[in-house]
This record gives structure tokens, C-alpha cells and sequence, in this order.
């Protein structure tokens, strides 16, 4: 079965160029942890690169999943949002069943 990568707005890629990702060597890794109060948790971080990961580019900045994370991501939409609340990078997963409300932790 071909898994569809996730898509990374462009939102997104402007904040990591505004935070100076790529400057910095790094990347912003999107990955799915077990745990959380759903079953599964978003882990997001600035990361180096690793050799087996997807990698997603533009205008310089990278977003990468890595291999056993890529599965639970599939056609998901990271973005950026900012929000009366706070900035934080969001994912919209189509493969989540029900998330809870902190907005990182979710079922399949």
C-alpha cells in the first residue's frame, strides 16, 4: 500500500524561516509517539536530520518524518497557527478517529 506523504503549508515553512530552522542546521520533526490521553501523541521539535527520513522542503527549510511515524501521518496537513492562545504548529490528520482537546494526542 502506498502511503501518501504529509503535505506542510506554506504558513509553516515561513515560520520555520522566521525562527531560522535552516540556519541553525535543523529541521522541524513531526513524529507520533505512543501515549497522551488519545493513545497516540504529536511530537514536535527542531531536529537535525537523519538519514532515513522523509524529508519535505521549501525556500530552504525542512520538515521530516521519520520512517515508523510516516504511516500514522499520511495525508495529513501540517501548518502553523496562531491563535488568542498561542503560535504552535498544528496537524490536521484525516487517519485520527478522535483527538483530544490539548490538539496532540489522537486514536486511529
Amino acid at each position: 500500500m502506498l502511503t501518501v506523504p504529509p503535505k506542510v503549508t506554506p504558513r509553516a515553512f515561513e515560520r520555520l524561516s522566521e525562527i531560522g530552522a535552516a540556519a541553525q542546521g535543523k529541521a522541524l520533526r513531526v513524529a507520533v509517539e505512543g501515549g497522551g490521553c488519545s493513545g497516540f501523541q504529536y511530537q514536535i521539535e527542531l531536529d537535525s536530520p537523519a538519514d532515513d527520513d522523509l524529508v519535505l522542503e521549501d525556500r530552504g527549510e525542512k520538515v521530516v518524518v521519520d520512517s515508523t511515524s510516516l504511516p500514522f501521518l499520511a495525508d495529513a496537513v501540517i501548518d502553523f497557527s496562531e491563535e488568542l492562545i498561542g503560535a504552535r504548529f498544528t496537524i490536521e490528520n484525516p487517519n485520527a478517529t478522535s483527538s483530544c482537546g490539548c490538539g496532540t494526542s489522537f486514536s486511529i
